[in-house]
């Protein structure tokens, strides 16, 4: 890692009342001291001063705070100037930098610094980007928990057991069997086939994980001229859709979110499914097929009772208002035009969804990267079980691959390119 100073923007980009500026580097006492105008200053004490360019003309009116190497968010030197936020004000104080020897960082690198100082690890990192990403309070709050360290304890304690259980396979190997604990090989088995069982738990919460972060996707699919658009603008609470009588009036995929106690939702509208011969409708069809293959939760509409009902799926028979039997009790019948029926549907969908997500706020919060280092592990401890033949040789290998694993998600055995792709997704200030 190179020791050049870094800044950016760490507030959002446009016009705001305050702007923060973060500079990080080393040894940037003398940087600090000319931007506020003394000659001495107290660590974490907020500076207001007439920031001056080097020829004396006022840059701004703004506020200064310097955080000492190693008590900063990168573990070097950092100093966050708050100004007006201008983009005049701004430009102009990154000019400032520049001719200071500072340049402009890269996306992540201030989070790329303070993983290489130890203040963050891997899993930290991937707990401010979802914090930074988060829409909702569940999002929020499984952000936090990654943030806060209390993923980095669960993987760390899975990566400790993994170095016990190799350790202990292999003194089987270097030491006589009298001076090793009575039941040794017996009790290393059961402890790997226990923590096994414990990574098979965690990796159970994968589907609600990744729904939880990237939002829960609901699809509304049906014939033509069924009342799709009418249900979806009736959830959405607003008239996202195009309503008609003429079918095939929805021709693409028309998606919004919504929030449904706390929890992102992706609902989508889908061309109704009918036999065409117009080349821009089959587009639409296709696109109604592909939307169902990345479903957590499907609304067939209908206007009548299907022959067969999906048990996987919520069936809606709309236009209940002209219906005389709505007694079918494994269908909800709804009116967009009256309203009935939207409670009911509401709290089937809540029902679905808070089912699929059970379990993620007991569990570490995975994402793509995540999931696979520990699929990774867990195929290795499986190898280790199933493949043992009284080798412990290799059995100790294939548990050492699998707290290599482990330590891939922390950060602590990585590679240059995992820590860019994770650091990459971080805007500039972070």
């Amino acid at each position: 890692m190179n020791n050049e100073t870094i800044f950016a923007l760490s507030s959002a980009h446009g016009k705001s009342g305050v702007a923060v500026i973060r500079i990080s580097g080393n040894e940037l006492t003398e940087l600090f001291h000319k931007i506020i105008n003394k000659t001495e200053h107290t660590p974490r004490h907020a500076y207001y001063t007439n920031f001056q360019d080097d020829n004396g003309d006022l840059i701004d009116q703004c506020i200064a705070i310097f955080f000492n190497a190693p008590y900063s968010f990168t573990g070097e030197d950092v100093i966050e100037i708050y100004s007006h936020g201008s983009p005049a004000v701004i430009n102009k104080i990154f000019d400032y930098l520049r001719q200071h020897g500072c340049r402009i960082a890269n996306r992540g690198e201030f989070s790329k610094r303070a993983f290489y100082n130890n203040k963050m690890d891997l899993t930290d990192v991937d707990g401010l980007i979802a914090l930074l990403d988060a829409q909702t309070d569940k999002q929020r709050q499984s952000a936090l928990k990654s943030l806060t360290g209390q993923d980095s304890k669960i993987y760390n304690e899975y990566r400790n057991q993994m170095i016990e259980i190799s350790a202990y396979s292999a003194a089987i190997l270097d030491y006589d069997e009298d001076d090793l604990p009575k039941n040794i090989t017996d009790k290393i088995l059961n402890k790997t086939k226990d923590l096994l069982s414990e990574l098979q738990s965690t990796i159970s919460s994968w589907h609600g994980s990744r729904a939880l972060r990237n939002g829960f996707n609901i699809v509304l699919v049906g014939e033509t001229n069924v009342g799709k658009s009418s249900i979806f603008n009736k959830l959405v609470g607003y008239n996202r859709a195009i309503v008609s009588d003429i079918a095939g009036t929805t021709r693409d995929v028309v998606s919004t979110q919504i929030d449904i106690d706390g929890y992102l939702v992706n609902i989508s509208d889908t061309a109704g499914i009918r036999e065409t011969n117009d080349e821009i409708e089959k587009i639409g069809i296709e696109r109604t097929q592909a939307e169902t293959q990345n479903a957590d939760l499907i609304i067939h509409v209908y206007n009548e009772i299907p022959d067969t009902i999906n048990k996987n799926e919520i069936t809606v028979i709309n236009k209940s208002d002209l219906l005389k039997d709505k007694n079918n009790p494994d269908v909800i019948y709804t009116s967009a035009k009256t309203g009935d029926g939207f409670d009911e549907l509401l709290k089937i969908i809540k029902t679905k969804m808070f089912d699929l997500m059970s379990g993620t706020e007991s569990h570490v919060a995975l994402n793509e990267r995540t999931y696979e280092y520990l699929s990774v592990a867990i195929d290795e401890l499986n190898n280790a079980i199933n493949l043992y033949d009284g080798n412990y040789d290799i059995f100790a290998e294939h548990v050492r691959r699998g707290a290599d694993a482990i330590g891939k998600i922390l950060g602590v055995i990585t590679t240059e390119e995992i820590a860019d792709a994770t650091f990459s997704q971080l805007c500039l200030g972070k």
